[in-house]
């Protein structure tokens, strides 16, 4: 099939309240506006540089979703031209992020995420940290929190569910308290291999990279 006849099957067989994602990192213009042409506005990139040089080369109407690991140093690059950023993960990057879009008078729609397997190698906020920063991003003015997002560890079936039910035990926990600027609106969770499951354990965000559009071929954007 397709690009764009996998985007809308998909699309078909998720329920109506699910956003789901493209992840669009290291692919050609040429296949992102192929899923655009087929009803896709959702798109996921990881890299900066890599956004901008896509930004202006498809459609206004794109909502861009930043959800890779976002450097303090990058922040000023991206201010008004992402719809969510889905990797807040310290009050370091909380500080800069309120600064670089206060200075802009622009407002970030952001995710706190999550490193629910507690992985030395990946990103996120400890579970034990999260109120530290939930309380940080009360003080802000130009920061709202709008959900939670996480990459679970690599498992099987039952690994996936344990961590995907985990991640929304927190989300739920959550709803229940008022905080300023912070809602518990969008559940970021489940890629291409595990997003049923994801769904089932309730999921309202997916981000899909080769279910849609194939496996990468990195040499294409080596330079990126």
């Amino acid at each position: 099939m397709s690009i764009g006849e996998v985007y809308n099957k998909i699309k078909n067989e998720i329920p109506e309240n699910v956003t789901l994602i493209c992840v669009s990192k290291t692919r050609q213009i040429s296949e992102i506006k192929e899923a655009y042409d087929s009803g896709a506005r959702d798109f996921g990139e990881n890299k900066v540089q890599e956004f901008l040089e896509k930004y202006d080369s498809i459609g206004k109407d794109i909502r861009w979703h930043f959800i890779g690991h976002l450097q303090t140093n990058k922040v000023k690059y991206i201010v008004g031209k992402v719809h969510l950023i889905h990797s807040l993960d310290s009050i370091h990057l909380l500080k800069e992020i309120e600064k670089r879009y206060g200075a802009k008078n622009e407002i970030a729609n952001v995710l706190i995420q999550i490193n629910i397997g507690n992985e030395i190698a990946k990103t996120g906020v400890a579970p034990e940290e999260m109120n530290d920063l939930i309380k940080a991003c009360e003080e802000c003015n130009n920061v709202k929190v709008k959900g939670l997002m996480a990459t679970i560890p690599i498992g099987d079936d039952e690994s996936s569910r344990k961590y995907f039910a985990k991640m929304k035990a927190v989300f739920d926990d959550l709803k229940t308290y008022k905080y300023k600027n912070v809602s518990m609106e969008f559940l970021s969770l489940g890629m291409s291999k595990d997003f049923p499951i994801a769904l089932e354990q309730g999921a309202n965000m997916i981000r899909l990279g080769t279910k849609i559009f194939g496996k990468r071929d990195y040499k294409k954007l080596e330079a990126l």
